[in-house]
C-alpha cells in the first residue's frame, strides 16, 4: 500500500475509535521521514516502531515525547479544536440568523420544484467516510420520451440557476457543519465513485473535512480542470489555518456577489471526473 492511503487509513481507523498497530520495518525512506509522518499526523498509537537505526537497533520504539515535541503536537490540536469552536458558532449563529430567509426559500423551492425541498446525496468526507450532503433544489426530475432522465443542464431551472449563482442553495449544508460532517472551509464534498479515480496527492484533500467553500473555489471554482482544482485542494490541506479560513470567507462573499467561477464552459455544472491522464 502507498504511504498516502495507509495514513488515509491509519487515520480514519483512530477517527472511529480503533488503532490498530504497525511496525515499521527498516529500509528508505528512514527514520527521519517515519518521524515527520507521526509528528504531523499524530500517529504514536498506530506505528510502534521506526525503522532500522543501525546504533539502536531494528524497532526502537517510539514515544510522543521521545520523537516529537510535545508543545509541536499541542500547536496542531490547538489549531484544530479552534477550527471546529470556529465552524460551531458561525454555523449556529448562521442558522438560526437566517432561519426566515431559509424557510422562504424553502417555500419557493416547494412552489417552483415540487417535492423534496431538499437535495440530499451522500459524499465522502473527512477520510473519505459518507455522510448525507443536503442543500435546496436547483434540477427538476424531467424524463425524456424514452424514459431517460434529462441532462443536468436541460433539469435546471431558472430558480435553480439563480441559487447556484448566488450559492444559496448551499445554506442547509451549515447544519452539515454543525453535524461535524463539513466545514465552513475546506475541499468541495464530491460524489463517493470518485475515491477510486484520485492518485495518492489527490486523495490528501480527504484528510480534512470537506467545506461549504475552500481555496479552489475562491480561485477559479467550477472554471477550473479538475487537476488544478485538486492542486489546490492539496495546498490548502498543507497551509490551513484560521486566518486562512476567514480570508477564504472574505474573498467567497465577494465572489458571489460578482458571481465568479458558477460554471465550466460548456456545462451546465462541472463534467465528471474520469481520473486524470
Amino acid at each position: 500500500m502507498d504511504t498516502c492511503g495507509l495514513l488515509l487509513r491509519l487515520r480514519g481507523a483512530a477517527t472511529a475509535g480503533v488503532h490498530p498497530r504497525i511496525v515499521v520495518g527498516g529500509g528508505p525512506p528512514g527514520r527521519s521521514y517515519w518521524a515527520g509522518l507521526v509528528a504531523r499526523y499524530h500517529l504514536e498509537r498506530q506505528i510502534l516502531a521506526l525503522p532500522h537505526d543501525e546504533k539502536r537497533g531494528l524497532g526502537t520504539h517510539m514515544s510522543r515525547n521521545s520523537i516529537v515535541g510535545s508543545a509541536s503536537q499541542a500547536s496542531i490540536r490547538r489549531k484544530e479544536v479552534l477550527k471546529r469552536v470556529f465552524d460551531v458558532l458561525v454555523s449556529l449563529l448562521a442558522l438560526l440568523g437566517l432561519s426566515v430567509p431559509m424557510l422562504v426559500l424553502a417555500i419557493i423551492v416547494r412552489i417552483a420544484h415540487g417535492r423534496p425541498v431538499l437535495f440530499r446525496q451522500v459524499r465522502p468526507g473527512r477520510f473519505g467516510r459518507p455522510f448525507e450532503m443536503i442543500k435546496f433544489r436547483t434540477m427538476i426530475c424531467d424524463f425524456d420520451e424514452r424514459g431517460i432522465l434529462r441532462t443536468d443542464a436541460e433539469r435546471l431551472t431558472a430558480l435553480g440557476r439563480w441559487l447556484r449563482a448566488t450559492s444559496l442553495d448551499e445554506l442547509p449544508e451549515l447544519w452539515n457543519v454543525l453535524r461535524g460532517e463539513m466545514s465552513l472551509v475546506g475541499p468541495r464534498p464530491l460524489l463517493m465513485s470518485y475515491l477510486p479515480l484520485y492518485s495518492p496527492v489527490q486523495a490528501r484533500r480527504h484528510e480534512v473535512r470537506p467545506g461549504i467553500t475552500g481555496w479552489a473555489q475562491i480561485n477559479g471554482r467550477n472554471a477550473l480542470t479538475w487537476e488544478r482544482k485538486f492542486d489546490l485542494d492539496v495546498w490548502y490541506v498543507d497551509n490551513r489555518s484560521i486566518w486562512l479560513d476567514l480570508k477564504i470567507i472574505a474573498i467567497t462573499v465577494k465572489k458571489v456577489l460578482v458571481r465568479d467561477g458558477i460554471n465550466a464552459d460548456g456545462e451546465a455544472t462541472m463534467p465528471r471526473f474520469t481520473g486524470s491522464k
